[in-house]
């Protein structure tokens, strides 16, 4: 199966950059993003707090079927202008990762096709590699295919 997320990893450099095509119109992509109901549904994760606006904060979790909390992360929008970008940091909790710096570009292609560029900073190449062995790229297809699918569906 063709992974329509294409993550373009440099040797030696700290950064890498995740980029998606749509069949979505930009201002669909970004509720995507900003709206904590969709969240929930692509990411399948609790939205435990989400201020979508400049210095804004956010948290995300998820449990397994005995409530025990498996995955948590939160950070700080530091730019979030609609339709647009969103720049935030990032921080998985209980883990020897640090908070990484994410930068969003969202674009429009026509009216009914958009795309996401982001470009995900980390504090070191060693740790943007670790992250990228764990699965990335098969992770972050199987949520954008969901997104893309859930999208899709609210628009018919």
């Amino acid at each position: 199966m063709e992974r329509k997320t294409k993550i373009t990893v440099e040797d030696g450099k700290q950064e890498l950059v995740i980029t998606r095509e749509f069949d979505l119109p930009l201002e669909l992509l970004f509720t995507a993003y900003s709206e904590p109901e969709i969240i929930e549904q692509w990411m399948d994760n609790e939205v435990v707090h989400h201020e979508s606006k400049k210095y804004g904060s956010w948290q995300f979790r998820k449990k397994d079927k005995d409530g025990n909390v498996v995955f948590s992360a939160n950070g700080v929008y530091h730019a979030f202008v609609p339709n647009e970008k969103i720049t935030r940091t990032f921080e998985m909790d209980n883990t020897h990762f640090p908070p990484q710096l994410e930068f969003f570009t969202f674009e429009s292609l026509t009216k009914d096709t958009s795309r996401l560029i982001m470009h995900v900073i980390y504090k070191s190449a060693a740790l943007r590699d670790e992250m990228v062995k764990m699965g990335m790229h098969w992770g972050i297809n199987m949520a954008h295919d969901r997104l893309q699918e859930i999208l899709t569906k609210t628009t018919k």
